[in-house]
């Protein structure tokens, strides 16, 4: 690893040396009425000979805008949706640079009542702290949902249950609009009810500094809703349909005065999620082995609502309101075909099982948040928020098992009901104040409830009634609170910067099965230091490192001790004595940003501690899994990111991340200790074409690796999208086919001493077409009709 980091060290002072005589171009777009910047404009480095692309970038939030060349005699287009081109051809160069001061754009008054489309920004950006995924520029994300937006973003992946692991490990936290949601919590059905058009990026944060919320052993993944703010009244409206069932509509709608910004968003659809699926339990003592192949399929009905406005008091202070509600209607069937043999002879018993479930599962969120804006310089603010949220889900499962033939086949009728509630309030303060042009202070606090109930209830057919069956019955409660508080120091100058920063925070929990009276308190106080750093070697190479202290907290199905009973003879239950992990988080990255070719190398290394496995146990042709922390393990990796724009048609995008990790504990009084690696890779090609086409191809690869008991299978998968413009870009017609070879399958086998496990698991093809129309200065959308893959 040393030689690696020297290795890029070198290749950076080696390529800074070759570009020292790069010309920095820099300046500010503004609007030529309000004097208010422009962010997203684009803007094109153009060759004076040809009018070739030499460079191209965009301006941020503040309307700045920087860019290098080589190149003495170019000119400098800049774009913006709604408003007049303006091109630049006279500048003068002192000392290397280029100042073009205030850049001022006029409306475009034809184009006042049109649609436009979002300015063509990079698929990922990198920022000091984080990656930043924008969603728009996806196109194979048409008519899918949030958890697949969060498969294409590189280090993410996410299996056929909606795990999120981030580097090839768990423990993610998840995050909407940078505060906790039930909209993104397990029991909220794992961001079932947000859509890709909902979503205007994803930041993803490996090594989170002291101001974010201590949860998640790999991370942070923030997802940020849109929200427009242009002048005006905007909105679209989208139509989506698709193989299978993927059926949604989609519209928002904005309005923006001097005081108010309000918006909204709707959809509503139905969707259809076909499975087929196979387990084997064998019993390696006994020679008896009990198989289960099947499929199955699973319907949503949804509606989401979200309304917001945003009240301007003057031009320093904001409130803003914004209220949520999504309901789904879930039902789901499948039919197991069981066979029971023994040895290497013919099954000896058959038997079907059939499911048949319904589910409602309604949600609130609402957020009143206040902002102030002190005077005395700019990034001087106070933000005060308090978030409420609710989901609650009423199901009812039926379970039969018809005999087919042998005298052992299994028969018998069984249900499960459940009542389930989450009530989650966040209420959060963060104060922010420059004390220097280069040093910052930050300071502020949340304080976090969640409190759930869940009744639930196993019955078997027995005497001609249903009767329950009362060691699988009871009501879990379940309460925890986080308390917060952090402070941060940043220290950044034109090549060297550096961020300190400590958290402190409390957690109480506790769990109570009501029936039994069995109640588990746990009141603990950690704290969480973190520290960033980054140096400017070179006008295109800087390099950075990080360190941060990370906790994962139980998640609430991980203690809710509750059998899962779809397979009767493969069973998940939780543990409510399951303690936190914790993770001591290392990460060294090198970034080369170049005329037409960005590159990213990153080295990092965790150790976390009390880590959480699935352990199964098999007793009787069952195989029972809970989670169980086991041990500790070290993990360290290196993660690559590329793009290169060879040409105005063409984008690359390639990411790969490889880790190897270390795993030693103990297990029913005996050691253990092993060594595995994983791997990941992902390349995404975009080719603008005539007519208005644009094509991306995105192909996918996940490696096997190994768990305390498993082995997963490793899978690859392609993704197509295609989009059309229309109607000088008021329309856009898209085309989107996920997993286009059906070849992202899910196996994983478990093998021990006496028993051996395997499971499979296959979604297969969604091809979805959605058209959108967008009006005012609004642009048009890619609704999403996709919940899970």
């Amino acid at each position: 690893m040393k030689r690696i980091l020297i290795t890029i060290i070198s290749l950076g002072i080696s390529i800074g040396c070759l570009q020292a005589q790069t010309i920095e171009i820099t300046g500010k777009v503004v609007e030529i009425n309000s004097q208010k910047p422009i962010e997203f404009a684009t803007v094109k480095l153009l060759d004076t000979q040809d009018g070739q692309l030499l460079a191209g970038t965009t301006t941020a939030a503040d309307g700045t805008l920087l860019l290098t060349t080589q190149k003495t005699d170019f000119i400098l287009e800049i774009s913006f949706i709604g408003f007049i081109t303006t091109r630049i051809s006279e500048y003068t160069v002192i000392d290397g640079t280029v100042n073009l001061g205030t850049i001022r754009l006029s409306e475009d008054s034809e184009l006042m009542d049109e649609v436009v489309i979002r300015g063509e920004r990079s698929t990922t950006e990198f920022q000091l702290d984080k990656r930043v995924f924008n969603v728009g520029q996806d196109l194979s994300s048409t008519g899918a949902s949030a958890l697949e937006v969060l498969n294409n973003v590189p280090s993410v992946t996410v299996n056929i249950e909606g795990q999120i692991q981030l580097r090839g490990i768990g423990g993610v936290q998840i995050l909407i609009n940078g505060k906790p949601s039930v909209l993104a919590s397990d029991g909220g059905n794992a961001l079932g009810t947000l859509t890709a058009d909902m979503i205007d990026r994803v930041e993803v944060i490996t090594n989170p500094s002291a101001k974010y919320d201590a949860e998640g052993t790999s991370g942070i993944i923030n997802i940020v809703l849109k929200k427009e703010e242009k002048r005006g009244v905007n909105g679209s409206i989208t139509l989506n349909t698709g193989v299978p069932n993927n059926h949604s509509l989609g519209f928002s709608l904005n309005k923006r005065t001097d005081k108010f910004n309000l918006f909204s968003q709707l959809g509503l659809g139905h969707r259809t999620f076909p499975e087929t699926f196979e387990t084997l339990n064998s019993n390696l003592s006994e020679q008896t082995f009990i198989r289960n192949r099947g499929d199955g399929e699973k319907n949503e009905t949804f509606f989401n609502l979200i309304l917001g406005t945003d009240y301007h008091i003057n031009e320093r202070n904001v409130l803003s309101l914004t209220g949520n509600f999504a309901y789904e209607l879930e039902t789901e069937y499948s039919n197991g075909n069981f066979t029971a043999q023994t040895g290497t002879a013919a099954p000896h018993a058959g038997w079907t099982r059939d499911e048949a479930t319904e589910a409602t599962n309604p949600k609130w969120q609402y957020e009143l948040q206040y902002k102030s804006d002190f005077s005395d310089k700019d990034d001087h603010y106070l933000l005060i928020s308090a978030l409420g949220s609710s989901f609650a889900k009423k199901q009812q499962s039926s379970f039969d098992n018809l005999p087919s033939f042998g005298e052992s086949a299994l028969q018998d009728r069984q249900q499960t009901d459940t009542d389930f509630g989450q009530w989650e309030y966040t209420f959060k303060a963060d104060y922010t104040r420059p004390m220097t042009d280069k040093i910052t202070f930050e300071s502020g606090g949340q304080y976090l409830i969640t409190d759930v109930r869940n009744d639930f209830a196993i019955l078997g057919f027995e005497n001609g009634g249903w009767q329950e069956i009362p060691e699988r019955t009871n009501t879990f409660f379940f309460t925890q609170k986080v308390l917060g508080v952090y402070s941060t120091g940043a220290y950044e100058g034109d090549k060297f910067g550096l961020k300190l920063g400590i958290r402190a925070e409390n957690t109480d929990l506790n769990t109570l099965l009501e029936q039994t009276e069995e109640e588990n308190r746990k009141n603990f106080t950690n704290l969480f230091p973190t520290l960033h750093s980054s140096y400017k070697l070179a006008d295109n190479f800087s390099l950075q490192g990080g360190y941060s202290r990370r906790i994962s907290r139980p998640r609430l199905f991980d203690l809710n001790p509750f059998y899962n009973i779809r397979n009767n003879f493969s069973i998940r239950t939780g543990n409510p004595e399951l303690l936190p992990e914790l993770t001591d988080s290392y990460e060294i990255t090198g970034i080369l940003d170049l005329e037409l070719l960005s590159l990213s190398s990153s080295i990092y290394h965790r150790y976390i501690t009390q880590t959480v496995e699935n352990v199964t146990t098999f007793e009787d042709n069952v195989a029972i899994t809970m989670p169980m922390n086991i041990g500790t393990n070290k993990a360290t990796g290196l993660e690559l990111n590329g793009k290169i724009t060879p040409n105005d048609w063409l984008s690359l995008n390639a990411d790969f991340n490889y880790n190897y990790f270390n795993r030693e504990g103990t297990f029913e009084a005996s050691p253990f200790d092993f060594t595995a690696d994983q791997w990941s890779a992902r390349l995404t090609s975009k080719f603008s074409l005539p007519a208005d086409f644009t094509l991306e191809l995105i192909g996918n690869y996940q490696s096997a690796y190994q768990t305390f008991q498993r082995t997963i299978s490793g899978y690859a998968l392609a993704d197509i999208g295609l989009r059309k413009k229309i109607m000088k870009g008021k329309t856009i017609l898209n085309l989107s086919i996920r997993d286009a070879f059906a070849s992202r399958i899910f196996e994983n086998e478990t093998v021990q001493n006496n028993f051996r496990q395997y499971d499979y698991r296959l979604r297969g093809r969604f091809i979805t077409f959605g058209i959108s129309y967008g009006f005012g200065k609004g642009e048009a959308m890619e609704f999403s009709g996709q919940k899970r893959f």
